[in-house]
């Protein structure tokens, strides 16, 4: 790791939360709108460039310069969203099956993404593939985050602040779980057996990509499978699976409880396994090679050398 840190992230992310009360507040006492631009940017990319920020200084080589963080944060983020959206348009039709196909997709372009602006590292490690992936995970977070911000605050009503303040809070707490710890750990493995100036496409990042997609489509459909399960568990009798929506129209006060109960045990559940995941592999790529006799490792899991050869015995 680089040495002498100095905490920046601590630092931006509690100036910026300063910062984004003061907003909220000067909004609402003046209800002025030209300042929710202000507020829809800072509330979507305060927790993003915090934890960019803290990712940052854990780097392991040279090369993960400021400037690279920057371009995958920025670039990465706005080509996967871009990407995503024309894919989506075209290729995904309301069905069964709607959420992994986003989980497919978005996963597809974020790590495609890494690999075209990462792909003149001469030294990749899987530590640093993880802190870009998460750049580019929480750039694209950032930008659809802000998306989801402004369409919340467009009413018909007119412009809803509440609305846009609990979005922000919800999105923000989520951040950290969502799609940068998706890309980061994408970003590990892709890493982890790759050379100079090239990526290999092997059969553990195809199982690495299908299962951060599935995370991903657990995630989106978590709060209609609580729907469901809501309905089936307050009204037994009067409910089927082909006529029960997305939503309930008109909850009664128990069903909101169980609602908001099961969607954020359910979120904290697919949380938990990408952390788990995340940290497993962290685990495996930070420990020290097994040596023979003749002092060389006869492992190269963790990248110990440049382009992934070991020197000639």
């Amino acid at each position: 790791m680089v040495k002498g840190r100095k905490r920046i992230w601590a630092r931006m992310l509690g100036t910026g939360l300063v910062l984004w009360l003061f907003t909220v507040i000067t909004t609402h006492l003046t209800a002025n709108p030209t300042l929710v631009p202000t507020l829809v940017l800072l509330g979507s990319f305060l927790v993003p460039v915090a934890f960019v920020a803290w990712a940052f200084e854990r780097r392991t080589t040279g090369e993960i310069t400021a400037a690279l963080v920057f371009q995958t944060f920025v670039v990465g983020g706005v080509l996967g969203v871009l990407a995503a959206s024309l894919l989506e348009s075209y290729l995904l039709h309301p069905s069964a099956t709607l959420f992994l196909g986003v989980g497919l997709i978005e996963e597809a372009v974020k790590l495609a993404a890494l690999a075209v602006l990462t792909r003149g590292l001469k030294v990749k490690t899987p530590q640093d593939g993880m802190i870009l992936g998460a750049c580019v995970g929480l750039g694209f977070s950032a930008f659809e985050s802000a998306g989801y911000a402004l369409m919340a605050a467009l009413t018909e009503q007119g412009l809803s602040l509440v609305d846009l303040v609990i979005t922000e809070l919800v999105r923000g707490l989520a951040t950290p779980f969502g799609h940068g710890l998706w890309t980061a750990i994408l970003g590990g493995v892709l890493f982890s057996r790759s050379g100079q100036e090239s990526f290999l496409l092997t059969g553990r990042l195809l199982a690495a990509y299908l299962g951060v997609s599935l995370l991903h489509a657990l995630w989106d459909s978590v709060h209609s499978i609580a729907v469901l399960i809501t309905v089936a568990l307050t009204e037994p009798s009067g409910w089927s699976l082909e006529e029960t929506p997305g939503w309930i129209s008109d909850p009664s006060s128990e069903q909101v409880v169980v609602l908001m109960v099961l969607t954020w045990s359910g979120l904290a559940v697919v949380a938990l396994i990408g952390v788990g995941w995340l940290g497993a592999l962290i685990s495996i790529y930070q420990r020290p090679p097994r040596v023979e006799a003749r002092g060389y490792p006869i492992s190269t899991r963790g990248r110990w050398w440049p382009g992934g050869q070991p020197p000639p015995r």
